[in-house]
């Protein structure tokens, strides 16, 4: 049986708990014993991050310490993947450099209102495989990537295509990353949500 971590917390705009819940559900219907946590010091327990297959995060902004940061990027580094969505990825921990590093990419910027935009799948790779451009009304973020990333969908943000769902990998383990998810309902669009199943299925040890 596989093992995933799910962390959540943060900012509560992103509604981290309700948001998580929905994965959680998902994953235990198939088969894999979830550990919920919402404090970061999960990261500090080192014998379940050795038995963890699969992290997802949901903390958006906020701080994390030295020490809990190298328990998280030792788990990864050793082959558990860290996958999530929106700022509970790659707006959390601002200050963390060797965080960025990490899951390839870091927000910068979103338009003040939600945007009506497309989402373009633009590879083969499994997590998108077969999904074809699809709709999202939400934020719109822009993003500082790595240009070691692989970006499997993108929009247009100004006449610049931007990252939407990319995946990186650190040491052994695989980063798993999509843009969209600020609003509960942007889980829900069918697309999306497949490529998050996906995602997390894809990230898993």
């Amino acid at each position: 049986m596989s093992t995933a971590i799910v962390v959540r917390g943060g900012w509560e705009g992103h509604r981290p708990v309700e948001a998580t819940d929905r994965y959680v559900t998902q994953l235990r219907d198939r088969g894999v014993e979830v550990v919920t946590s919402e404090s970061l010091d999960v990261y500090l327990d080192a014998d379940l991050l050795d038995r963890a297959d699969l992290i997802v995060q949901c903390w958006t902004m906020g701080t994390i310490t030295p020490e809990q940061l190298a328990g998280l990027t030792a788990a990864v580094r050793a082959g558990t993947g860290f996958a999530g969505w929106h700022g509970g990825i790659i707006d959390a921990f601002r200050a963390s450099a060797d965080y960025q590093f990490m899951t390839g990419g870091q927000f910068v910027h979103h338009p003040a209102d939600f945007l009506t935009y497309e989402v373009r799948p633009v590879s083969d790779h499994p997590v998108v495989k077969g999904i074809g451009p699809f709709i999202v009304h939400t934020e719109q973020y822009r993003v500082h990537v790595d240009p070691s990333i692989e970006v499997h969908a993108v929009t247009d943000v100004d006449g610049v295509t931007m990252p939407v769902v990319w995946t990186t990998r650190w040491g052994a383990g695989r980063v798993f990353v999509t843009t969209v998810g600020h609003r509960l309902e942007d889980l829900e669009v069918a697309e999306h949500h497949e490529i998050i199943m996906r995602g997390l299925a894809w990230a898993t040890r």
